[in-house]
Formats: structure tokens, sequence, C-alpha cells
């Protein structure tokens, strides 16, 4: 990973890194170097514990580190839920060391947020090339049924080695690079909300993002065969992810319309055969909608949208309220979302016209930057498939009708400006609904 030492006086939070072949044995180094004089105490589950946790304890034992104790999960069905971060948070209050949290998502976030709760820091060591979690602030929670993003600080450190994540099961890796190809319709998103005035593009987040990502994506093939290089780049792509999030304190980097889709079935409990569906395979179906999406709005005459048409078309808050709790009937949690949300990034009709004449104005440029910028429909369902991730709505329990109902309600999932505000905006939503999922549709109905 080049330049790591720059990229690190960025953030806010992570501030030691070792990133490469054979970086464990590295593990007490990074430990002295954040943490001098502390004992330290694991935390992984079973697996991460035979893959990794073994050789980091002794790493850090062998180095006179005292390792206070550790707390393996032994549940085959675990995952990133309040009872779970209940049974760690409960381990460490009687502990005085330092958490090293061993493994991937659900560990990460499991310790990311009990370690805030106790006002401690971390370090973790990253197992599986599987999500931009790592390097991220805010861990990822089920709290009363509902997966919730809690505020809480990104690792003091991280230490990952592609040749341990490359052995991990082939599917941490696809929903990994699904999570990563998202960025591609995310980083055209936030082209489209610099353009309308909304929020203004930090070039260099926009580009310790984008400008690395397509040689991570290159290769699906050898992701999916665990192949040492191409596990490394997925990781440097997913691991600077989070440090751009980190560097402008927002998730803007790094999420669009396709993390929405994910948001609204997070909130949902979205399983499949039983099991909760990870992260990165949703976001695989958002990024395909949203793409489909940004095709849309590329193939339509933006610098002479009739602008009163669609202002004219624009609802009152009230209107829209009501539309909102229309759509959102019978989800309570949803709607209280949705209504928040939707509230904190309504614009009247005078703001709107404002808004759509900046759009017209740039179109032309935007449209030659965001037509380079996104990755072919085709290609990323092709790219999708290849690596093991999902590719079609129904391979991650979600049905045609679903998806549909769905796109219905992103608009409203998060005050935030995307493709899919546009579209809502430009009063175009009944023309993308009937491109994506009416006769001959994308997704037909």
């Amino acid at each position: 990973m080049e330049n790591i030492g720059e990229v690190l006086k960025r953030t806010t939070d992570t501030k030691a890194a070792r990133i490469g072949i054979g970086a464990m044995e590295s593990s007490h180094e990074v430990f002295n170097e954040l943490f001098p004089g502390r004992k330290a105490v694991l935390v992984a589950d079973t697996n991460t514990y035979e893959a990794a946790g073994r050789k980091v304890e002794k790493n850090l034992e062998d180095n006179g580190i005292a390792i206070e104790g550790k707390f393996v999960f032994d549940d085959p069905d675990l995952y990133a839920e309040w009872g779970y971060l209940t049974e760690l948070e409960d381990y460490l209050k009687t502990v005085d060391a330092i958490p090293v949290a061993v493994g991937s998502g659900v560990i990460n976030d499991l310790c990311k947020l009990s370690s805030h709760h106790l006002g401690r820091k971390y370090m973790i060591v990253g197992t599986a090339a599987s999500m931009d979690g790592y390097t991220a602030y805010g861990a990822s929670i089920t709290y009363q049924g509902n997966k919730q993003t809690f505020d809480c600080p990104a690792p003091a450190g991280i230490i990952f080695d592609p040749e341990v994540a490359a052995l991990a099961p082939k599917e941490l890796a696809a929903s990994g690079y699904a999570d990563l190809l998202a960025k591609i319709p995310a980083g055209a998103d936030w082209m489209l909300a610099d353009a309308a005035g909304e929020e203004k593009l930090d070039k260099y987040a926009f580009g310790l993002v984008q400008d690395r990502i397509r040689e991570a994506l290159r290769d699906p093939d050898a992701i999916l065969a665990g192949n040492v290089q191409a596990t490394g780049h997925l990781a440097d792509g997913l691991i600077m992810s989070g440090f751009a999030m980190q560097a402008i304190n927002s998730s803007r980097p790094a999420s669009g319309t396709e993390h929405q889709f994910s948001h609204f079935w997070d909130m949902e409990g979205l399983c499949i055969n039983g099991k909760h569906v990870s992260h990165g395979f949703k976001v695989a179906i958002g990024t395909m909608v949203s793409t489909a999406c940004l095709e849309y709005l590329l193939k339509q005459d933006i610098q002479n949208i009739d602008i009163d048409t669609c202002v004219n078309a624009w609802p009152s808050w009230e209107k829209m309220e009501e539309y909102i709790r229309q759509i959102f009937k019978g989800k309570p949690g949803h709607l209280e979302r949705g209504l928040t949300e939707s509230r904190g990034k309504y614009i009247d009709a005078h703001q709107l016209r404002k808004e759509l004449e900046r759009i017209a104005a740039a179109w032309p440029q935007l449209k030659q930057r965001i037509s380079a910028q996104i990755i072919p429909l085709w290609k990323i369902e092709d790219s999708l498939r290849r690596v093991g991730a999902p590719y079609r709505p129904e391979m991650i329990g979600v049905s045609r009708e679903h998806l549909r109902d769905t796109f219905r309600c992103i608009p409203f999932m998060r005050n935030r400006y995307t493709n899919i505000d546009l579209i809502y905006r430009c009063h175009l939503m009944g023309k993308v609904e009937k491109h994506l999922f009416g006769k001959g549709g994308i997704w037909e109905v």
C-alpha cells in the first residue's frame, strides 16, 4: 500500500497500519506504538482465532506484551447483534486491557462499539477482504430487530495480511468485492450532489477511493480463486475507502443510492435460508439498480429539461409526508426514518428551480464525467457473477416485486443527495420504474 504514512496524517482515528504479506509479525510493533505499557485482550470467533488469532497471540506474548485474556465467540450463527455486543462488553469490563480484534466485519463491529462504550481504543487484525468497515468509523449492529449504524471511532491500528485473507471463505471476498464495486456509482452520485450544490466533492477523499478502484476490481476470477495479489488489491481498495470516510468524517466517499437499498433491507432483517444476507451482497443488488438509474439519466436531455413542469409537480412538505406515510404503511421503523431523513433534505419549489437550473447548466460536462465514471450494467452483472456474488435479486431472497417496492421508498431513506433524488426531482420516478420493472424492463415484474 503506497503512501500509507501520508494517508494516516489525514485520518481522525487510525494512526498505525501494517498491510501486506507477513503483516501479523508486526502485531507487537503496532500495539507498542499505540498502547505502550498496556496489556492486551484478544477478541475473535472460533474460525478467526484459528486462522490468525493464535499467531497474533504468540507474537504479542513472544515480544513481551501481556495477554490479560481472550474472548472467543463459539456460536456458529454469530452476527453483529446487540446480545453478542453485551456479552463482549460484560467480559471486557472484567479486564483492564486493550482489545485486539481478530476477524472481519462482525468481530470488528462488535469490538469497535463495545470498546467505545467502555472508553477504550482498540486495534484490528483483519482476516478477510469482506467490507470497507475495518477503517471506517461507526458500527453496524442489529438492535431490537433492526440493523442500525452506531457512532463510534475507527480502530487506532489495523493489520492486514492478504495471504490470510485469501484463505477465508470465498463468500467473504465476494461480499467485499461487491462493497467496493458499489463505490463506482457512489462516485457518480457525489458528482451529481456537487453539481446540484448539495454537497461539495472533496477531491482528496474522492481520489483516495476512485484512483485505485479499477485495479482492485479488475480480476474477479482471481479473487474467487483466492489469488493473494488480487486479494491484496481488493483489500487495499476497501481499506482506503474507510480511510477516505475518516478523512472527511462522512460515508459519502463510499456510499450512494446503492447503499440505501442495503439500509432498507437491513431494517427488514433480510435473511435467506435462515441466514442474514451480508452487507456486500445486499449492496450488490443496490449497485445494479443504481447503475441502471444512472444509465437511464445519461440517455435523457437533462440540459433542456422542462423545469417549469418539474417545479409545478413538486409536492409541498405536507403532501410529501402524506405520500411517505402511505408507502411506509405497516413499517413503523421505516416510516420514522423516512420522515426524519426526508424532512432533512426537503427543499421548496423555489430552491428546486435553482437546483435544476444548476444541474441543467452543468449537464453537458457532467454527463461526460459520469459516463467515464460508471461501469456498464452488463459488466457489473458479469463481474458479480464471476466473483461469486449475487447478481439477481432473488439470489438474496428479494422478489422483483419486493425490489420494485423498495425502489419506490429509496428517495426517502436518507438525507443524502443521490441519483434517485435527481430522478425524483425531475418528475421521472414513474418513467424510471417502468424502465426497470415494467413490461420488457430490466427486472420485469
